[in-house]
């Protein structure tokens, strides 16, 4: 083990244990302390869910980049393990930049990731030269190959950008191994390239899956590539992307492609589309579970919020509830991951409640909740102009979901939540218009909110950091409707 790996595990171990538990989510992973953004890794070793992610322990800023590593058996709680890997070799000096794992043949754990390593060009500017390295362990202690790295600008195609080529995604199919890498061309255009290997040590280029044709943003990040649902899916986060009506309004955002494999094995568009329209979800990752269902986990934030932060925190940073993914009419589907039952507490339900202007009902309330909220014109016709959902409500502080049945747009706010920065605080989504008729679950975790309308056509995602016990939830109308309301409190058990 490295020096810096050493101190690493040394500086976190000492560390968490000076963070209250109450300080954290009950169930969205934070980092063991410090820094966090995009999830690594995910995948299934020896029966167990492994997550690693971006990692930078000594501060709650981007640094360094180490990989964090946390365990869980049903997806929803996490045992912290040590951090994985650290910058200590000339390849990877300057981070340990995001990829994936995978069990292998032989019982090992496969990690495969960016080194960077800050060079200067041809031209006399400092560039990060990355190149994708890989390590092998035992699902706790892991060792980098000797003749890192397996794969550099040597092995791109021709028109690949030799300096932005990161975040490998590996799998295994027919016997090989196979990643995709996300890179930006010579002429600044995202693109992903595939390699093969038959040891996952020895790669060679295979193809190029797709390009941006500079459509959505510049650089893509963060591939992930399956079959589900006799569907082909790709999902990356492009950087630098325009929003078109209210898709892609984040920026550094969320994509997903759905389409097919042809005759000739190329994949064939049908539907581009977000994967997450709220403010705070990024570089997500998928797993196959054993039960043959793909769960999927992103990173709850934005690189344009992160001023959004609590000075009082020893942590930033946190990854979404798992949510499963399905495929319906070309179109993807989001809902938490049904393992998040087994933590529901009481049970509180109000069903047929009229709603003509504001209300609050008893008992409901909180920041650990499970709730689903439907409601429904009370007549043929539309019988109201705006519903709304304030939460995390101390008087004073508060956020909001809204709901516009004659545009059919659901926005999301938390302007008023106590943030200090001048700030992303909204978004808005076009949604089914159902004569005023939707669904709204709402997953609250003491420090977000996530959103799945009309069982999961949608999802918004946002962090609060409200005084925690704000737990005020109300209901409001312009006009009067129709309210169902199923709550679960949420514990760990």
């Amino acid at each position: 083990m490295s020096d810096k790996l050493n101190k690493a595990r040394e500086y976190e171990e000492r560390k968490e244990k000076m963070i209250a538990p109450e300080m954290r989510p009950l169930f969205h992973l934070t980092p063991r302390c410090g820094w966090m953004n995009d999830p690594n890794g995910f995948s299934l070793y020896k029966g167990e869910y492994h997550l690693f992610y971006q990692y930078y322990p000594y501060e709650t800023v981007w640094g360094p980049m180490h990989w964090g590593h946390a365990v869980s058996k049903d997806l929803i709680t996490w045992e912290y393990y040590p951090a994985a890997i650290a910058p200590d070799m000339e390849y990877d000096k300057n981070g340990c930049f995001s990829g994936s794992a995978i069990e292998m043949e032989d019982g090992r754990q496969l990690l495969v990731y960016t080194g960077v390593q800050k060079m200067e060009d041809e031209d006399g500017n400092i560039r990060e030269v990355q190149t994708q390295c890989v390590a092998f362990g035992d699902g706790k202690d892991y060792e980098k190959y000797a003749n890192n790295p397996v794969i550099d600008s040597t092995m791109l195609p021709e028109g690949a950008g030799k300096y932005d080529f990161r975040d490998p995604k590996v799998w295994r199919e027919n016997g090989k191994y196979y990643i995709v890498v996300g890179n930006k061309t010579e002429d600044i255009d995202g693109q992903i390239l595939q390699f093969v290997s038959d040891d996952g040590i020895n790669w060679s280029y295979d193809k190029t899956v797709i390009k941006n044709n500079h459509r959505f943003g510049v650089m893509w990040e963060c591939p992930d590539y399956f079959n589900h649902d006799g569907k082909q899916v790709l999902l990356t986060s492009p950087q630098d992307m325009l929003p078109e009506e209210l898709e892609f309004h984040n920026g550094n955002g969320t994509l997903c492609v759905i389409g097919s494999i042809d005759e000739n094995g190329e994949f064939c568009e049908e539907n581009c589309q977000a994967v997450d329209y709220g403010i705070d979800f990024y570089a997500p990752q998928t797993i196959k579970t054993p039960d043959g269902r793909r769960v999927m986990i992103g990173w709850m934030q934005n690189w344009d919020t992160c001023g959004i932060r609590r000075d009082d925190f020893p942590w930033f940073g946190q990854m979404s509830i798992p949510r499963e993914i399905t495929i319906k009419d070309n179109r993807l589907i989001q809902w938490p991951a049904r393992e998040i039952e087994n933590y529901y507490g009481k049970r509180i339900s109000r069903q047929n409640v009229l709603i003509s202007d504001s209300a609050s009902l008893s008992s409901i309330e909180g920041r650990c909740v499970d709730m689903t909220v439907r409601v429904r014109s009370t007549q043929a016709e539309l019988s109201y102009k705006k519903f709304e959902i304030r939460f995390a409500d101390n008087g004073k502080a508060y956020s909001t979901i809204e709901y516009d049945p004659v545009d059919n747009i659901v926005k999301i706010d938390r302007k008023h939540s106590g943030s200090r920065r001048a700030i992303v605080h909204q978004r808005r989504c076009k949604v089914a218009g159902n004569k005023g008729e939707i669904s709204l679950r709402l997953v609250l975790d003491r420090y977000s909110m996530e959103l799945f309308i009309n069982n999961g056509q949608q999802a918004m995602s946002m962090v609060i950091l409200t005084d925690v016990r704000a737990e005020g939830i109300s209901f409001k109308a312009v006009g009067e409707l129709l309210m169902d309301v199923t709550m679960y409190e949420l514990e760990r058990k």
